[in-house]
This record gives structure tokens, C-alpha cells and sequence, in this order.
């Protein structure tokens, strides 16, 4: 079995350290949590010189790294050279994700279809005001830099506008940029590839669920849930997200002065005028690994190998058939902060068969009981040979599972399907 290091803490990691398990590989996981087999939480992921000692101590000369800190930290950068390979850009490159108005002038200079975008610094937000309020409120504000998917206003008045920029003024201090982009309308997707910066391999089409509440209401998390594949992603729409927005994508990796070899993410909006790209992420996203992973056929660990050695072209990515849906059980008070945790968890023995339950935030007690540990507890994903049926077997396992205050958004994977009435002009 090769072994290798995973970088990561949460419920992706888990699915990754499920699938690379699967594949051949043996991984030990930084730090991990109580739910992931080999965690290791006394090591930080953030202290390269001791993950670099762990690793020669391991055996190990492969780091797949899961979440967008250490690689906007440079982790990547520390190995260059040595014979360590790490799956996932350099710092360079993962400011496609650590910095909005970066990662927009990259789409500019490049032309990816994107949408209309202004920057601001902390202290311009006087002229943003003024800017939101000529474009009506219909506004999106996004904070410049890592901010776990909650940096973001989708504003539909002026009041609203108004209150996104009071709100971005509170939470960061000091110096910052941030971001007013015109608000586009239509069905959002993700679309997460592996590439090498020539090449890029595709996973099936995936839809996230940004806010807490039913029928996307209420305040933007880091995902409630999810599902693959897409019904309504169909091939037309596919061929229009490759010509506007992937390959003009990897002919901009070409022109820079960086190497990117690792994941990357699109989120994209499907408007009327055709596919928009609305943010670049450098790995995996979560919840949708938690439906992409299982839902893979192919190896994961012969992609990544294959990333880094130059022959990704040679690979194919292949899916598993029917449907994942993956449901998030969430403290209650999530996505605030100060919400009580530590509950213990029950139910996850009685899973039904075609669930797989990935830990986010848990940990064990002093007395080694399972508990609560943070916002996204757990992530149950669920297999079925429709949508519906893949829906209603992660509802069911949800309802299995239980600790004080869960709160679980009740209509994943459950949006009228959207009719895209115009394609954009080939």
C-alpha cells in the first residue's frame, strides 16, 4: 500500500481518506478528528518542518492536502525541491482562492465569462456604498480574503447592500480588499477538476446548499448539503462551461509564472446568457466531496499520481451510476458563534446499508463517549439508483442520528429543476 500524509480536519477529509483507502493507499490524516481512521491531532498541518519530520520518520513521500489554509500558508512552496511531493498548488497559485480581487483580474486578463466586479480597499467603503447604490442593491460583496464560505453578501436592495458593507466593516479590521460584483441570476453548480495546468480531468457535476434554511433562505454556511449529478447540467450546457470558462482557465495556468498541480474548483451560475464563473476554489469542496468521492468509480490516488507525473491526459474519470446525496447534521446555532457543544451522538450503528457517514466536527469525551465538536458534526451521504431515492435514504439516516440541538436544512437536493431557456452564442 502507498502511504502518504492527508492534510485536514473534516468531513471532505474523511471522504478522502475513505476513497484513497480504497484505492491502495495508506493514509494517516493531519490532525484529523475522532471519526477518521490514523488521525493524528497533536500534529499541526500548519508546521512544515514538523509534518516534513513526521513524513521521512513515516516513510511517507506523498501530502495530499485537503483544505485551502495550508496551501495559502505555502505548503507546497516548503517541499519544493526535496523529494516530498505535495498534491495541491503553490502559494501562487492557491491566491485563485486566498484572494477575490486577485482571482478576478486572473479571470480578466484570461477571458473567463465572469461577472462585472469592482474593488475596493477598507478604506473606500464609502465609494462602494456609492457604487452598490447605482447598481441598485443587486449586488454581491466578498471579502477579499479566506473567510470559510461565509465572506459573502448576495444583496437584493439597497438596505441590503447597505447592511452586507456594515457588516464586512465589523467583522474585519485593519487593512483589507473586498470585492462589489454585479448579482447574476440562474441555477448555481460546481464543477471540481483535477489538473496539472495543462490538462484537466473533470468529476461529475455537483450542487451545493449555501444557506441554513429551507428554499435558500437565511445566512450563507459552509454547505448544508449536497448532490451529485446534476440533472439539468446537460451536455449542451457542459460544452459552454469548457469554451468559456475551463479552457480559457487553463490557458491562463499556462501564461503564469506558477505551477498548479492539484484541484480546482468552479463555481459556476448558469444565466441566461449563458455559464458564469463565480469563484475559483484550490480543492475540493465541501459538502460535494462527500457526494464526488463515493460517487467515483476511477482511483483517486492513481489521478493524483498521475497530476504529478505528467500523464493525467492518459487518465479517465469514471462514475459509479445512480445518484449521491449528502446530508449535513449541524449544531443548532450554526453558523454563529458561542453555540454549546459537546453532546454525545447516537444512531451512527444504525445506518442503512448504501450510507456512509463522514465526520466533520466531533470529538471524544474524557470518557470516550462520541460528541459534538463544532458547527457541521457529520455528513451522511447516501447512494440510490434516482435522486429521489438517494434523498430519501440520507433523510432517513439523518433522522437516526442524534445530538442535542441538531439541526438538519430539510430540503437538500430538493430544487424545482430549473428550464435554462437560452444558451450562450457559440
Amino acid at each position: 500500500m502507498k502511504p502518504l500524509i492527508l492534510l485536514g480536519s473534516g468531513a471532505r477529509e474523511h471522504a478522502m481518506a475513505a476513497k484513497l483507502t480504497r484505492d491502495g493507499a495508506s493514509v494517516q490524516v493531519v490532525p484529523g478528528n475522532a471519526g477518521i481512521p490514523n488521525s493524528h491531532p497533536g500534529l499541526d498541518p500548519l508546521d512544515f518542518a514538523a509534518l516534513e519530520a513526521y513524513a521521512r520518520h513515516q516513510g511517507v513521500r506523498l501530502i495530499v492536502v485537503g483544505p485551502e489554509a495550508p496551501l495559502a500558508a505555502g505548503v507546497a512552496d516548503y517541499f519544493v525541491g526535496s523529494d516530498i511531493q505535495v498534491f495541491g498548488p503553490t502559494k501562487a497559485g492557491a491566491l485563485l482562492e486566498s484572494s477575490k480581487v486577485w482571482s478576478k483580474d486572473f479571470m480578466r486578463r484570461h477571458g473567463v465569462a465572469t461577472a462585472q466586479a469592482w474593488p475596493f480597499r477598507s478604506d473606500e467603503v464609502d465609494a462602494a456604498r456609492a457604487k452598490a447604490a447605482e447598481l441598485g442593491g443587486q449586488v454581491v460583496v466578498k471579502y477579499d480574503g479566506l473567510a470559510a464560505g461565509k465572506g459573502v453578501y448576495v444583496c437584493g436592495s439597497p438596505a441590503e447592500a447597505e447592511a452586507a458593507l456594515d457588516d464586512l466593516q465589523a467583522h474585519y479590521t485593519g487593512w483589507y480588499s473586498f470585492l462589489l460584483e454585479e448579482r447574476l441570476t440562474g441555477p448555481e453548480i460546481s464543477i471540481i477538476g483535477l489538473t496539472d495546468g495543462h490538462d484537466m480531468k473533470l468529476l461529475a457535476t455537483s450542487q451545493d446548499h449555501k444557506q441554513l434554511l429551507a428554499n435558500d433562505e437565511g445566512p450563507n454556511t459552509g454547505g448544508m448539503g449536497a448532490y451529485c449529478p446534476v440533472p439539468f447540467a446537460d451536455d449542451q450546457a457542459l460544452a459552454d462551461i469548457r469554451r468559456d470558462i475551463v479552457e480559457p482557465t487553463l490557458r491562463g495556468l499556462q501564461a503564469e509564472p506558477f505551477d498548479f498541480r492539484g484541484f480546482l474548483y468552479f463555481g459556476i451560475m448558469l444565466t441566461p446568457t449563458g455559464p458564469k464563473l463565480l469563484e475559483y476554489n484550490v480543492r475540493l469542496g465541501d459538502p460535494e466531496a462527500e457526494v464526488l468521492l463515493p460517487a467515483m468509480e476511477s482511483s483517486l490516488l492513481a489521478l493524483i499520481e498521475a497530476t504529478l507525473d505528467g500523464s493525467l491526459a492518459q487518465q479517465v474519470v469514471r462514475q459509479r451510476p445512480g445518484a449521491f446525496v449528502g446530508v449535513v447534521l449541524a449544531s443548532g446555532g450554526y453558523p454563529a458563534s458561542g453555540f454549546p457543544t459537546g453532546f454525545p451522538i447516537t444512531g451512527l450503528e444504525d445506518l442503512p446499508a448504501g450510507v456512509e457517514a463522514f465526520h466533520g466536527a466531533t470529538k471524544r469525551s474524557a470518557e470516550g463517549q462520541l460528541v459534538t465538536n463544532g458547527g457541521r458534526v457529520l455528513v451522511l451521504s447516501a447512494q440510490g439508483p434516482t435522486l429521489a431515492a438517494a434523498t430519501a435514504r440520507a433523510y432517513e439516516a439523518a433522522a437516526l442520528v442524534n445530538f442535542q440541538d441538531k439541526y438538519v436544512r430539510p430540503d437538500i437536493a430538493q430544487r424545482p429543476a430549473p428550464v435554462l431557456t437560452q444558451r450562450a452564442v457559440n
